[in-house]
Formats: structure tokens, C-alpha cells, sequence
């Protein structure tokens, strides 16, 4: 914000590299997640080890918490004054 980017743009650029971080997290939990599942059929109980309803919520509370997670960070910087920022450093 000391160099001229606005609210909007703090916030676009935080939330962009939470999603991408937040993607890349998925993709590889959700496939070490189904190549392990035969391996623990044993322990899943009224769930076939490929269940995709399983896959499907387990990823989307994930992506739900890791959004809300970094939406505070968000607002502490949005609302963070450039010249005190500067004159902390």
C-alpha cells in the first residue's frame, strides 16, 4: 500500500497465493489420499475406500478453513497504516 497498490489488490494478491497453495495442497492430499485408501479399508467402516463423497467434503472443509485462515491476515494487513509499516522496518 506504501507503493500504491489499494485494498482490493492486498486482498486479491493474499487470497491468489492462498488458492494456489490451497490447489496444489488438494491435488496432492486428494491423490495420496486414494492410492492409500486400500491400504486402510480395513479401518473404514459403511465406506467403500474410493468413497468421492468422502474426497469431495473432506476437500471442501479444507478449502473453507484454509480461505477463512487467511482472510485474517487479510484484514490485519488491509487495515494496517503504510507509514507505521515503513517505520517499523
Amino acid at each position: 500500500m506504501a507503493l500504491g497498490a489499494d485494498r482490493a489488490s492486498i486482498t486479491r494478491l493474499i487470497l491468489n497465493d492462498t488458492a494456489q497453495v490451497l490447489i496444489i495442497g488438494i491435488g496432492v492430499g486428494l491423490g495420496l489420499a486414494w492410492a492409500s485408501a486400500r491400504l486402510i479399508k480395513s479401518m473404514l467402516y459403511g465406506l467403500t475406500p474410493h468413497d468421492f463423497r468422502t474426497f469431495a467434503l473432506s476437500a471442501l472443509v479444507l478449502a473453507i478453513v484454509a480461505v477463512l485462515a487467511s482472510l485474517i491476515p487479510t484484514r490485519r494487513a488491509v487495515k494496517l497504516d503504510p507509514m507505521i509499516a515503513l517505520r517499523y522496518e
